[in-house]
């Protein structure tokens, strides 16, 4: 049985559900007015929502995220440093970056993250990796006991697994928001690299042996 549980609404947008020994890991809260679907299924689950993890800051994943925050107040929130500036609605760019513009819905949020973390460190059963390209701070998550991965926007699985450098006819609204789609194609390259045994992506089902898959769209995407 799997750690992890997909919640989606509308059909096109998910959480997840990760089961650790303390309670459960929130990646992402979708759009706003999914808490209430949210706390549900951690109930069905029978744990406590201990932290939320958010894979970067467009307002389809951290939309109900000041609802669930009132609603755990003893929960983590956690984020990468870069994306947190968006999360503040700071749009500047580093002199190292890509110079293109941060695009997608920004709506910011008033909740400040309890810590930052960053590639190489772990969340629970989770390995936190580098994600930049659909935004500059963009974090996946990597579950070491069944290399499930958490992969946010960097693929998306609606109508086909497709990166997002590259538009997807079934689901176009993912590149257009998308702040440097070559960074983008990078990461897909390095999270295909991991040979990872399912795709969990923001968008679509999870893929089981997704290998072939994200070979073909990350070719597309060349």
């Amino acid at each position: 049985m799997s750690d992890i549980t997909r919640v989606t609404r509308l059909r096109f947008v998910n959480c997840y559900l990760v089961r650790e020994d303390d309670g459960l890991t929130l990646i992402d809260t979708m759009i706003g007015g999914s808490a209430k679907a949210i706390l549900a299924a951690a109930s069905k689950l029978g744990a406590p929502i201990v932290r939320i993890a958010l894979t970067h800051a467009h307002g389809d994943h951290i939309g109900s995220l000041d609802a669930l925050a009132q609603a755990l107040p003893e929960a983590e929130v956690l984020i990468s440093a870069r994306d947190a500036r968006l999360l503040r609605k700071e749009l500047s760019l580093d002199p190292d970056e890509p110079q293109s513009k941060i695009k997608g819905n920004l709506p910011g949020a008033s909740t400040t993250p309890t810590r930052t973390v960053s590639p190489g460190e772990r969340v629970g059963s989770l390995e936190v990796l580098d994600g930049k390209g659909h935004t500059p701070g963009q974090l996946v998550f990597l579950d070491t006991r069944d290399r499930t991965l958490l992969c946010g926007d960097t693929f998306s699985t609606l109508g086909g697994v497709e990166t997002a450098a590259r538009v997807n006819p079934r689901f176009p609204v993912m590149t257009p928001a998308t702040w440097h789609r070559p960074t983008a194609l990078e990461t897909a390259r390095s999270l295909r690299a991991l040979d990872p045994a399912r795709l969990a992506p923001g968008h679509g089902r999870i893929v089981d042996s997704p290998a072939a898959a994200m070979d073909a769209a990350i070719a597309r995407a060349s």
